[in-house]
C-alpha cells in the first residue's frame, strides 16, 4: 500500500519497520515514535493502557485476514492433519513425532516459529498454547503457554520468515508455522497441515472455521490523523484500495461492510 500511495502521487517519506506486532505496538503506545502500527493481532489492554499513557487512544482498523500456515517438508510423508492438542505437543515436550501418534516415526521433532515479538508466536501462543496449560485457576495460561512453546527442545526462532521455510525445507522431521502468504509463495516446496480437519482457505479463514485464523489491523488516532492530514490521506487511501491488493500478496480481504465502517471512521476525523 505503501508503494502504491506513492506511484499515485506521494511524495513525502514512509518508513516502514518489519519487528512484528508486539515491537510495534511498544513503538506506537509506549514511545510514541510512530503514527500507524500495523498488527497481526488486537491490541491488548496493558497497550492500550500504554497508549493512553502518552495521551494516544488507538483507532483500530481491520483490513483482511490471514490465517497461520502449520508446514512441513513434502518429503514428510506421514502428517497431513493434527488436532489442537496434537499441536500443542508438537510444539512443547514431545521429543520424537512418535510421541505425538505410535504409527509417525521415532524420529525427533525439529521446530521452526516466529520470534516472540511476532504477532504470529503471539497468536499461536493464545489459540494452541494457553488451552493445552492452564493456570492455578484451571484456566488457559498464556504464561504457561509461552514457557511451554520456548522450553521446547530442537527449537529454532527467526523474524524471518523465509529462515523459516529454509528450516522446514531442510528434514522430512522438521515443522514450523507462519502466515499463509508465505505458504503461498514455498506451496511447491512445503505441505501445509490441516487443523481438525479443516485446512486453510480464504472461506474457512473469513468464517473462523480453521482454528488459526486471524485478522489484520492498522491503529493510529484520531488527533494523529488531525494533527498529519497525510496520515489520514494514507490510512484513507488504505482502507479504498486494500481489497485490490491483499489477495495477490496472500492475505484474505476484509467484507466491504467492514471497511465501509471504517472508512467512515477515517472520513469523520478527516474532516473535523
Amino acid at each position: 500500500m505503501k508503494q502504491r500511495f506513492e506511484e499515485e502521487g506521494f511524495t513525502g517519506v514512509i518508513t516502514i519497520d518489519s519487528i512484528g506486532s508486539g515491537a510495534g505496538f511498544e513503538r506506537f503506545c509506549v514511545t510514541g515514535e510512530t503514527d500507524i502500527a500495523n498488527a497481526s493481532r488486537g491490541i491488548k489492554d496493558s497497550e492500550i493502557e500504554s497508549c493512553r499513557g502518552i495521551g494516544r487512544e488507538p483507532m483500530q482498523f481491520l483490513v483482511g485476514t490471514d490465517a497461520i500456515a502449520i508446514v512441513i517438508s513434502k518429503d514428510n510423508t506421514f502428517a497431513s492433519d493434527v488436532t489442537m492438542a496434537e499441536l500443542a505437543l508438537i510444539f512443547s515436550t514431545a521429543t520424537n513425532w512418535s510421541d505425538v501418534r505410535p504409527e509417525w516415526p521415532a524420529e525427533p521433532i525439529l521446530r521452526f516459529i516466529p520470534g516472540t515479538d511476532s504477532g504470529t508466536f503471539d497468536f499461536f501462543v493464545e489459540g494452541i498454547m494457553a488451552p493445552a496449560n492452564l493456570g492455578d485457576d484451571g484456566k488457559a495460561s498464556i504464561e504457561k503457554g509461552e514457557q511451554a512453546i520456548l522450553a521446547a527442545g530442537n527449537l529454532q526462532m527467526s523474524e524471518d520468515d523465509n529462515v523459516l521455510v529454509q528450516g522446514v525445507l531442510g528434514s522430512p522431521y522438521a515443522i514450523g508455522f507462519f502466515g499463509f502468504a508465505y505458504y503461498q509463495e514455498n506451496a511447491d516446496l512445503l505441505n501445509v497441515l490441516s487443523i481438525e480437519g479443516v485446512a486453510p482457505t480464504a472461506e474457512t479463514a473469513e468464517d473462523n472455521s480453521y482454528p488459526l485464523s486471524r485478522p489484520l489491523f492498522i491503529y493510529s488516532t484520531a488527533e494523529i490523523m488531525m494533527e498529519k492530514p497525510q496520515v489520514a490521506a494514507f490510512i484513507y487511501f488504505y482502507l479504498m484500495h486494500v481489497n485490490d491488493e491483499i489477495l495477490d500478496v496472500g492475505y484474505f480481504p476484509a467484507s466491504d461492510a467492514v471497511l465501509s465502517e471504517a472508512l467512515a471512521a477515517c472520513q469523520t476525523e478527516m474532516v473535523k
